[in-house]
Parts: structure tokens; C-alpha cells; sequence
């Protein structure tokens, strides 16, 4: 083993090699003498535990391969052939043109996100998107966070801290990532009072729980599970109604959120945000990046005094968005305002695509892969929401069904391919759904395909 770790070359000399010496030229110094340093001690390790000493040649390629892999972004396109409309691993809602470009452009140079070209003086980075979230809701104000946890936590901090918030045990969900709401609760520094119990909680629980100490009423909706059979809860306007009566407030999470109703697409009817603000609910809290189609943020919408001072909350700094957040959110209301959503926001556009148009897209998709010689049939089959959204709700699709030798290895050759693509395999098939497969990408999963095959 000593002998063998004695042919190690040294750092330097590696360095001293033509390949490594136009690497550095080409990736920097600082990349270039980290992976140096890192092939060769594993090449030490691999002595040690009973290997030979690879030659120099060998050693400087795998410093190329290794520079080459690690100097590349780690976040990369996906063409996304699921079916999963919201694909939380997958990014979510992807954006409208209109939501990149107002993106791209706000990241380009200067903009007015805190100035009143008017006025020529201070403004308010929180206008650009208040506005429209009143005329499009009816709500009194509204406000961006960062994400809708964000939202709530502020709404909680701001209002009830050091007081009682009472909730339905029903309602005490995990949101994606481990999170859950008695966390995020607890975070604020809110008391928290559960009542009724986990499938039946009605008003009479919640009133015989209000106290002296109770700051506000909690309503968390049910957005990324069901629950069925012997089951009640107490409505919005029950809680509103009784909020009213004792002088307390209402919040309540709507979980992913929407502005659109969900019913005329096939789907099962999904509480719009209007319909809370309708209802009386002081404060609504919802995604920006899942139902409604935008950038990740957390929307709060409600009483105009209220988020006036969740505007002024300390907590409100920490979570607030960029000005790339802000015009991408923006762009995405305009699209509500003129109401084009179902032809400029995919998510829409893919929820509201009709059976006939994936037909013939599965169609042209299979006989490609017939002519490179695949064995592929267009098959029936249905597409999710995702995302937390309209659990167990399905929309029928037609899936090109392929059948390699192996799914599995065919799946791993298109995920680390680039583009990289993500199906999914069922019955020994590898599935590709045309319906969350992007207009303009069509071309590059077949080449994608091509390669993998």
C-alpha cells in the first residue's frame, strides 16, 4: 500500500499538466484546485483500501469530468411529463410569457418598486400588487409575502401574539415539507386552543371555548387531503356570525387559494378567495404559486385597517419579496383583470385543456417514436392537480405509453438527461402525459427520448 501511495502525484504537478493548466484558464483557479485536491485524496482512499495508484492521465480526466459536473447550475430545466399539473417537486406553477417577461425586465435594470413617478418621491413597494388584489377580490387591502406560511404567520404574530387562537382539531394539517400549522402557530407566539374533535367540530365548540384571552377564530381549509364519511364542520359564515357577536376576528387559510372556480373544468368545487371575503372573513391567506398560476408568494387579503398594520409589522420586512416577485405576481393578477386566464396562464390552459387536443397531441408523439422503433401505444388514463390543490380530483387524459426492456432504466437515462424529463411508470410501462408537457417542448422531449433510447 505504501508503494502505491507513493505514485500519487502531488497537487502541483497535476496543476503543471496542459489539460489542467487550460481548464484553469478556462473554469478559474479556485474550481479547478478544489477538484484537484478532491480526486486526489480519493484516489488515496482508494489505495488504502486495497486499489493501485491510477496513472497521471487518468487522475487529470477525472479532474475534467469532475470540473465539468460540479461547475454546473444544480437547478435545471424540466420537461415535465407527469400528468402532476402543480408539481410541487417540480417547481409548481410554471409562468405566463407576460409573468417572465415583467420578471426579466424588472431584473434588468432599475424600476420605481418604492418610488412615485408622480410624485417624484418615496413610494410603497406594496402597490403594485394591493390593488389589484382589491379590485379582483373585494377585499378591503391585500398584501405579498413570501409564501403562505409566511402569510399566516404574520397574520397570527400581528393580531393575536401572547393570546388564545381557537382552531378545529380537524383542521390541524401538515402543509408540504414537513410543515405544520400547530408549528407555524406556535412560531407566532399564539396560544393555541383546540376544539371538537378530528372528524366533527361544530359552532357550539368553538363558542363554549371563547374566553377573555381569545384574540381570534382560526379556519384552515382542507386543501391537500379529504376527509369523508362521518364528518362536520362548523362554515365561514357560522365562525364569522359568531366572531362578530363576542368582537373577535376571523383568519382563515385557504391552502393553495383560487380566483377562478374550479367546478365548470371538471373539477370539484374549490372555495374561491372572493367567496371568503364575501363571507365575512377579516383576513384570507393563500398561495400565489399554485392555484393562481404565479411566482412562489403568500397573498393576505381582507379588512383595509388590518393589513394596514401587518404592512407595518417588523415581521413583515423579513417576508417580504423582491421586485422580480412583485412584477411576475403582478402580471399574473392582470391576467384575472382581463380575463384571459384560461389562454395565458398554464395552469389554466393545461386544467382546461380539452381531451380531443391531448388525444392529438399523444398521437403525433407516438408515431414519432414508432419511426425511431419504440414499442408505444396512446392509452387512457387521467391527470392530477397537484400541488395541495382539489385532492383526489382527476382530469381523463391519453397517455403515450412506452415499453423498454426497463422503465426504471429508461426513467434514470431521461432524468439525467438535458433536458431532463420526469414520467412515471405504472404496470411495467413508462408514461408520458402530453397534458403538462409545455407548448414548444415537444421537440426536445422527442430528442430527449431519442438519446435515451
Amino acid at each position: 500500500m505504501q508503494q502505491e501511495l507513493r505514485k500519487l502525484p502531488s497537487v502541483d504537478k497535476v496543476l503543471q499538466t496542459d489539460q489542467i493548466r487550460q481548464l484553469i484558464e478556462d473554469k478559474g483557479r479556485y474550481l479547478v484546485l478544489d477538484s484537484v485536491r478532491h480526486i486526489i485524496e480519493q484516489a488515496r482512499r482508494d489505495i488504502t483500501e486495497g486499489q493501485s495508484c491510477l496513472p497521471l492521465t487518468a487522475l487529470v480526466e477525472r479532474v475534467l469530468e469532475d470540473v465539468r459536473t460540479s461547475g454546473r447550475p444544480t437547478l435545471c430545466q424540466v420537461i415535465n411529463a407527469t400528468g402532476v399539473i402543480i408539481h410541487t417537486n417540480l417547481g409548481r406553477a410554471p409562468l405566463s410569457d407576460d409573468a417572465r417577461t415583467a420578471m426579466k425586465l424588472a431584473a434588468e435594470g432599475y424600476t420605481n418598486l418604492e418610488y412615485d413617478l408622480d410624485l417624484g418621491r418615496r413610494g410603497s413597494r406594496y402597490v403594485h400588487a394591493e390593488e389589484l388584489l382589491r379590485h379582483l377580490t373585494g377585499a378591503g387591502g391585500g398584501l405579498l409575502v413570501n409564501n403562505n406560511a409566511g402569510a399566516v404567520l404574520l397574520a397570527l404574530t400581528a393580531l393575536a401574539r401572547g393570546q388564545e387562537v381557537i382552531i378545529s382539531r380537524g383542521q390541524l394539517v401538515e402543509i408540504g415539507g414537513g410543515f405544520r400549522i400547530p408549528e407555524v402557530m406556535a412560531q407566532s407566539g399564539v396560544r393555541l386552543l383546540e376544539v371538537g374533535t378530528t372528524n366533527r367540530t361544530r359552532i357550539e365548540d368553538y363558542e363554549e371555548a371563547i374566553s377573555e384571552e381569545t384574540a381570534l377564530l382560526m379556519r384552515v381549509h382542507h386543501s391537500n387531503f379529504r376527509m369523508l364519511g362521518f364528518t362536520e364542520q362548523a362554515t365561514l359564515s357560522e365562525l364569522v356570525d359568531l366572531a362578530r357577536h363576542h368582537g373577535l376576528l376571523v383568519v382563515e387559510d385557504l391552502g393553495s387559494g383560487t380566483l377562478l372556480d374550479t367546478a365548470p373544468f371538471g373539477l370539484a368545487h374549490e372555495p374561491t378567495v372572493q367567496e371568503s371575503v364575501g363571507q365575512g372573513a377579516d383576513l384570507v391567506c393563500f398561495s400565489g404559486d399554485k392555484l393562481l398560476g404565479g411566482p412562489q408568494g403568500g397573498l393576505i387579503v381582507g379588512r383595509g385597517d388590518l393589513i394596514a398594520s401587518l404592512r407595518q409589522h417588523p415581521l413583515a420586512r423579513a417576508l417580504r419579496v423582491d421586485k422580480t416577485t412583485i412584477a411576475g405576481m403582478q402580471a399574473t393578477l392582470l391576467h384575472y383583470l382581463r380575463e384571459e386566464v384560461t389562454d395565458k396562464v398554464p395552469v389554466w390552459r393545461m386544467i382546461s385543456l380539452r381531451v380531443e387536443e391531448i388525444q392529438q397531441r399523444a398521437d403525433v408523439l407516438a408515431e414519432r417514436l414508432k419511426a425511431m422503433g419504440a414499442e408505444v401505444e396512446v392509452v387512457f388514463g387521467l391527470s392530477t392537480v397537484g400541488g395541495g390543490s382539489l385532492p383526489g380530483e382527476t382530469l381523463p387524459t391519453r397517455l403515450v405509453a412506452l415499453q423498454p426492456p426497463s422503465p426504471n432504466r429508461l426513467a434514470h437515462r431521461l432524468r439525467t438527461g438535458e433536458p431532463a424529463v420526469v414520467g412515471r411508470i405504472e404496470g411495467g410501462r413508462f408514461l408520458l402525459d402530453p397534458r403538462t408537457v409545455l407548448a414548444g417542448e415537444e421537440d426536445e422531449l422527442l430528442m430527449a427520448l431519442e438519446r435515451a433510447l
